[in-house]
């Protein structure tokens, strides 16, 4: 027969530690928990992200997030952000529930021993902010929306009030959809990333490739297929120039900006880029869609 022994709760019997040693552990349990993120292969933004929402609810809370319980998390989540927008809802909780997963796998013994508290993490099923109703999913365009896009896009450089910006926004989006760029990687590009002599079009030199689970940037060699070749040449002999007047300086950009460096020389695009596109595609496919 199986003997039978008296079963204790796991919340008694523990030593009390001092405010000055939950202090120091807190900041110890923060730190770890930004390690291992990073170790984890997440980009430094994303972490500060996390961080950043799990000090908002610590500053609201006033104690140790270990000792939140589900009725805290409504209150904050159904009262004090009751208005925020629904990805601060969502990231700020998504950030808490990793953040005691973490503390789960990795102190939940610790924490015991100091307060008496087991963990547990307060978002559960019924108070977990809701982010599917406000997702938007991403249809690509169709081949015909892309021409439609280039050919409207292109017959408005004619008559548009700023020419070589609208012509350089023109030319590095049509590039992307010939060749698969990202509009970081565009924005990335020399003019020295032409190879002109490789393969039978010619290829980019894409330096500032986008890695893979973290792995930091990927250098690949892209050929200048679906007529990218003739849409470089047609910017670098038409309009490059109306951006700066050095061909041959070493790191000048591909796709330049209208602003200037100290030398006078032009820097490179950024958010210009992405604005222009997305511009472009609410005046000439959008609008379509709704006429």
């Amino acid at each position: 027969m199986a003997a039978l022994a008296v079963v204790r709760d796991l919340r008694e019997h523990w030593a009390p530690a001092s405010a000055e040693e939950l202090e120091r552990f807190e900041t110890d349990v923060l730190s770890g928990f930004v390690l291992a993120r990073a170790s984890a292969g997440l980009a430094d933004g994303t972490i500060r992200g996390d961080v950043g929402h799990l000090e908002q609810i610590r500053t609201w809370f006033g104690r140790p997030l270990w000792d939140m319980e589900p009725a805290d998390a409504d209150v904050y989540f159904g009262k004090v952000l009751r208005h925020s927008p629904s990805g601060t809802r969502l990231g700020r909780s998504q950030a808490l529930s990793t953040y005691f997963m973490f503390l789960e796998l990795r102190h939940k013994v610790e924490i015991h021993r100091m307060t008496g508290r087991v963990v547990e993490c307060p978002i559960d099923e019924m108070n977990r902010p809701r982010g599917a109703k406000d997702a938007q999913l991403r249809i690509p365009p169709s081949e015909p929306e892309i021409g439609t896009l280039f050919t409207g896009w292109g017959g408005e450089l004619a008559t548009c009030r700023k020419f070589a910006p609208t012509a350089r926004n023109y030319t590095a989006s049509k590039l992307m959809s010939q060749v698969g760029l990202r509009v970081s990687e565009a924005c990335g590009l020399d003019l020295d990333d032409i190879k002109w002599d490789l393969g039978r079009f010619g290829k980019l030199h894409v330096r500032h490739g986008k890695g893979t689970r973290g792995s930091g940037p990927r250098e690949r060699m892209v050929p200048l297929i679906n007529g990218a070749d003739r849409t470089l040449r047609w910017f670098i002999e038409d309009v490059w120039g109306q951006f700066d007047d050095d061909h041959t300086r070493p790191g000048a950009p591909l796709f330049p900006s209208e602003r200037k460096n100290t030398d006078g020389s032009a820097r490179r695009v950024g958010d210009a880029l992405r604005n222009g596109l997305d511009n472009a595609v609410q005046l000439i496919l959008r609008a379509g869609r709704t006429g």
